[in-house]
């Protein structure tokens, strides 16, 4: 904006108009000439003219002022809009990362609790530690409830099957110890003496071996060898002196003489 421009800008229009009215007072009193009347009336006109084009260009400045601003109140509102856009999809994105967190940790949980069931575990049978696999776990935990309720032609075909399967298993020891006791019940004398000293032989120093030999001891007065059954005991007592199995084979052999 030019300088003269600005200098009309700086005045208001009452002003202007106060000016307009004097200068032609002033003329019409006759303080002039008539060469400087003219003079002045066209000055006076001059200055009119240049008073209008800066009233004219205010109101194009005012009008371009005002569209700037409505321009500018619209890009406001438009940066608003992608704003709240932009807030609202993060927060979407919040919430679908939090959900697939939420899946990612029920698909760990899943898995570690399947690949649980395969890994060894600790146990304790019969005073022996030893790590063994859940299926074998179950398998043998399984059988020795079927011997605890007295099916013992069912618990010796479980128990069977099951040294047949673990026959290398830490359960192996027990296992065949109640095996061998399921087939004295079962009055199977041959295969129970068999059973307890393949026990005895595979896991000498196992906590059931004394209670092995005085099974076997057992077998043989069924069977009617009472010397075997001495010497039996007498091994017992020999091998496992300070067990309570020794101690019930020194009564038994009192009795037996």
């Amino acid at each position: 904006m030019s300088a003269r421009l600005i200098s009309g800008l700086a005045w208001p229009r009452g002003v202007l108009l106060w000016a307009l009215c004097t200068l032609l007072g002033t003329a019409h009193a006759g303080l002039f000439e008539d060469d400087e009347a003219r003079k002045a009336i066209l000055d006076l006109r001059q200055r009119v003219e240049q008073a209008n084009m800066a009233i004219k260009g205010l109101g194009v400045e005012n009008a371009q002022l005002r569209r700037s601003l409505l321009d500018f109140q619209g890009q406001i509102e438009g940066l608003k809009a992608e704003l709240s856009q932009s807030r609202g999809a993060h927060e979407q994105l919040a919430r679908e990362l939090s959900e697939v967190q939420m899946r990612q940790k029920d698909v760990v949980t899943v898995v570690d609790q399947r690949l649980r069931r395969f890994e060894p575990l600790k146990v304790a049978v019969d005073g022996n530690e030893f790590m063994a696999e859940p299926l074998e776990k179950r398998d043998y935990e399984a059988a020795m409830d079927i011997f605890r309720k007295g099916d013992f032609a069912v618990a010796q075909e479980a128990l069977g099957q099951f040294v047949q399967r673990y026959r290398l298993g830490g359960y192996a020891p027990s296992a065949m110890f109640w095996l061998g006791n399921a087939q004295y019940a079962n009055k199977d004398y041959k295969e129970a003496m068999a059973t307890f000293q393949q026990m005895l032989k595979s896991a000498p120093a196992h906590p059931r071996a004394p209670e092995a030999m005085l099974a076997i001891s057992n077998v043989q007065i069924e069977l009617k060898d009472l010397k075997g059954a001495r010497k039996t005991m007498d091994d017992l007592i020999k091998s496992y002196p300070a067990s309570e199995t020794a101690a019930t084979a020194r009564e038994r052999l009192t009795r037996l003489r």
